[in-house]
């Protein structure tokens, strides 16, 4: 697919000094920048610093990885990941929870790297009625257009913000009311766990699961039971189940034994 026909389809990439010098100064949000290796000199460094001072991650990669981005498309060593929608804040979510009269509900991504957890994750939460997705500003896949081809549309509805620290936003959300309910082994049963009320629910990496430190400070860790061989399952999946669960004691649907 050449670049052109990824810009037509809505793609997020894009190539070369002055575009992506015209991207920065436009403001638009920019998920991250890639750069050849070889090439952080000259104007691609004035770049990469004003890309700095935005906070906008930064990554060396291969300049073969530029070239099959690209098409055949000229880049002159890099490339500009835009993402599809402008990011919420953490205010927006809480404002759009007060509009609808409900407790906040909140789903946080631990270094989801995988463009179709990501994607699937933000369907699922929009059709379970949760108020919006938080993910971190590093190591994780951002608002790309396969996000959302695999959200089947659910990003323009779903506020999803970005943040530089995930523990430090756990704390902010435990200040503004919500209890933290992390994903991982070894914890309470999902479906014992009163999840009613304001909440938010952190879902970790595709390998390593959440953090320690993201763990640390989860109020609550809730398990899958597993009976397989098997002992995990995708990100997308798990967070799935789990969106469900609280949807359904939120609004207190019965489930198949009446509980």
């Amino acid at each position: 697919m050449t670049l052109k026909d990824q810009f037509e389809k809505g793609n997020d990439i894009i190539a070369g000094r002055n575009p992506v010098t015209e991207a920065l100064r436009s403001g638009r949000s920019i998920d991250s920048i890639l750069i050849a290796k070889g090439e952080l000199n000259g104007s691609v460094k004035v770049i990469a610093a004003k890309a700095k001072a935005a906070k906008i991650p930064i990554k060396e990669v291969d300049r073969r990885k530029l070239d099959m981005m690209c098409g055949g498309a000229s880049h002159q060593g890099i490339v500009a990941l835009a993402s599809i929608k402008e990011y919420a804040s953490v205010d927006d979510i809480f404002a759009l929870a007060q509009s609808r009269n409900e407790p906040p509900f909140i789903i946080v991504l631990d270094e989801i790297e995988d463009a179709h957890n990501l994607g699937a994750i933000i369907r699922t939460a929009e059709c379970a009625g949760a108020h919006g997705v938080i993910i971190p500003k590093r190591r994780a896949a951002g608002l790309s257009y396969t996000v959302g081809k695999t959200s089947a549309g659910a990003y323009e509805y779903m506020p999803v913000a970005r943040v530089t620290n995930i523990p430090t936003l756990l704390d902010e959300l435990k200040e503004r009311g919500c209890w933290v309910y992390g994903a991982d082994m070894d914890g309470a049963v999902y479906s014992e766990q009163s999840l009613k009320g304001a909440c938010a629910l952190v879902i970790g990496s595709e390998g390593k699961g959440i953090g320690k430190l993201v763990r640390e400070k989860c109020d609550v860790i809730l398990s899958l039971p597993m009976f397989g061989r098997i002992n995990s399952l995708n990100a997308s999946v798990a967070a799935g189940i789990l969106i469900y669960e609280i949807m359904r004691q939120r609004h207190d649907i019965k489930g198949v034994n009446g509980g």
